[in-house]
């Protein structure tokens, strides 16, 4: 092929030549196209069947195309995941997108949440949350891409910020960024999913460039892989489950010290000292709670792992087969125990209790002020 074509779906250049790396497509289709708008196989599989497959572009390479942006005078929208905002931010944000940068703060997938939560205290807690990291922002926007929900409202004041000047969208992977896009184009020229989506981690290759005006862009760009969040290391039967599309339920659990809560295989919470008491838990709705004695926790972990504790599931045990404890002494209610890409414990009571905490030493795992 001469001249570059790049597929509509995902930004990677379309090529004839090898159809197990990315932008395959067979040279009949390449030359019967006639308006050049065309989408590689991988994508059309993915948009028709949601069948996906292998990424052929590592973190290494995500980051690189990532750090171009430097260089741009442009305004920097972070889209996160309200649901997994710390297993979603990028720690290195600023140094990735150069200093003095305007940056815009997305908060997607509110739908997620419970409806009890008021909007106001969310972004009250985004904003100290930042602040912690040292991070201003212009804004913080609060959206559901897939329910439409504030999606105009985030549009026109994106529009508003961005003073005549270009739009790169960044975000890790999975935090919804080209179903935010899709909305985004489908406002303005009603053409509707022109970028690949999906709930698999990193389905958008390359940037993608939707002209705003005649001298001006937005772009979205891939989504950056965080090795410390769990979904970086689930397949994608156990995806389906773990990552929520619905309202998350909260799920209380009363118990006494010396008594485990299993997540799947995929993560432990001991409660090892501390007066009965009561603990939130909010994951997704698909993923199973185990209730256990903390002394047959072992046991039951080597018997079941993959079936009766699953995800994963047993032909894919992927790291979770070797955990580690990761231990928290807790003295004040309100406080949330966060597993990185899974959900996280709220400790209701102010008695005090100390909790320990087996995941792969890959995942982090962190306390941080209540955010419900």
């Amino acid at each position: 092929m001469s001249n570059k074509v790049y597929c509509i779906g995902c930004g990677v250049e379309i090529q004839s030549e090898d159809q197990n790396k990315q932008g395959y497509l067979p040279k009949s289709v390449v030359e019967k196209s006639i308006d050049g708008n065309l989408v590689c196989k991988r994508c059309f599989r993915l948009k028709n069947y949601n069948e996906v497959s292998d990424v052929q572009l590592g973190a290494e390479d995500f980051y690189q195309l990532i750090k171009t942006l430097s260089k741009k005078d442009a305004l920097i929208v972070k889209v996160v995941d309200i649901f997994d905002f710390s297993g979603s931010w990028i720690e290195d944000v600023v140094d990735i997108v150069g200093n003095n940068k305007d940056i815009v703060l997305v908060a997607n997938k509110l739908d997620l949440l419970p409806k009890s939560v008021k909007q106001n205290k969310v972004k009250q807690w985004l904003f100290k949350m930042l602040k912690a990291k040292g991070i201003k922002v212009k804004d913080i926007l609060l959206i559901s891409a897939i329910k439409n929900q504030g999606v105009e409202e985030a549009a026109s004041r994106i529009d508003e910020l961005r003073n005549g000047k270009d739009v790169y969208i960044v975000g890790a992977t999975n935090v919804g960024k080209s179903t935010f896009i899709n909305k985004l184009i489908e406002l303005t020229t009603g053409d509707k999913n022109v970028i690949t989506t999906s709930h698999f981690p990193g389905t958008t290759l390359g940037m993608i460039e939707i002209p705003l005006d005649r001298a001006t862009s937005i772009y979205d760009t891939p989504g950056i892989i965080l090795d410390y969040d769990i979904a970086h290391y689930l397949d994608a039967q156990s995806l389906k489950l773990v990552i929520p599309k619905k309202e998350i339920k909260a799920r209380v659990f009363q118990l006494n010290a010396e008594q485990s809560l299993f997540f799947g295989g995929m993560a432990r919470m001991d409660f090892v000292e501390g007066e009965r008491q009561s603990f939130t838990l909010y994951a997704s709705n698909l993923v199973e709670i185990h209730r256990t004695k903390l002394s047959n926790a072992d046991a039951l972990f080597e018997k079941h792992l993959g079936m009766l504790l699953k995800p994963p599931f047993e032909d894919n045990i992927s790291i979770f087969n070797k955990q580690v404890k990761k231990s928290f002494t807790i003295d004040s209610r309100k406080m949330d125990i966060v597993i990185s890409g899974l959900g996280w414990i709220t400790v209701n009571s102010d008695s005090g209790c100390k909790i320990d905490i087996h995941v792969p030493e890959e995942i982090e795992v962190f306390v941080r002020e209540s955010i419900i």
